[in-house]
């Protein structure tokens, strides 16, 4: 499993894979905090990272997709799946070692995004940021960062064509993330269900999280559906 990590961190890091998309995440989010008016923690007032985890997950939205769309996509289309069935791996050593692969690397990209709390905190006059919010974001990301990387294998691994498999991913993670909590603002489900169908998505657990608080309920959530999609990855494999 580890060999099959380290050699998808080698595709990743040996060449400019890696780099473009930890460069366009601190790009997007520098340029919404910092530079547009609209969206600026400078003209916010605030000791406050709530504007960038608020748009953090519709950028690893896209960002996730774009890193797993070939992990077993280019493996079936070149036929190099079929070699990594010859050595004496199990599929779920294969399916975690690349999703550990990918999972770094996007962790990757969140790890330099410590440096905006870092600046948020020095030019504060307030007391600066709440250090338990901002923990729980943080956490509520990687969290969130872990089921998307699991939807984005899983949606590689339904085809051989990258570009197909990340449209797929981006719709599903889009669903995952925000349509249930759409789908339970119709008037139809006002009167209780809409609490429940929130609760099936991924933005109701986040922002329970990012509160500060970790409820056991939200690590099962995420826990189970990291493991869901994880696991229809492990049977499409098995079919191969």
């Amino acid at each position: 499993m580890w060999a099959v990590c380290k050699k998808e961190l080698r595709q990743f890091f040996s060449s400019l894979t890696a780099y473009i998309a930890i460069v366009v995440f601190l790009l997007l989010n520098g340029l919404f905090l910092f530079i547009f008016p609209d969206t600026s923690l400078l003209d916010y007032g605030f000791a406050t990272l709530d504007k960038f985890f608020e748009l953090a997950p519709w950028i690893l939205l896209l960002l996730v997709p774009a890193l797993t769309m070939r992990s077993f996509a280019d493996e079936f289309r070149s036929g190099t799946f079929e070699i990594l069935g010859t050595r004496p791996l199990t599929s779920w050593q294969i399916l975690l070692g690349k999703y550990l692969g990918s999972l770094t690397v996007v962790l990757c990209s969140l790890l330099p995004t410590i440096i905006y709390a870092y600046t948020v905190q020095h030019l504060s006059t307030d007391g600066g940021i709440d250090v338990g919010g901002t923990v729980g974001s943080y956490l509520g990301l990687i969290f969130l960062a872990a089921v998307f990387t699991a939807i984005g294998i899983c949606c590689s691994s339904f085809s051989s064509n990258g570009v197909i498999a990340f449209l797929i991913a981006a719709f599903v993670c889009f669903i995952m993330y925000n349509g249930f909590n759409a789908v339970s603002r119709i008037p139809a489900f006002e009167s209780g269900a809409d609490y429940y169908i929130e609760m099936f998505g991924i933005d109701f657990h986040y922002r329970s999280v990012s509160r500060g608080i970790v409820d056991t309920r939200d690590l099962i959530y995420f826990i189970s559906m990291t493991i869901l999609f994880l696991s229809i990855t492990n049977r499409n494999l098995q079919k191969r």
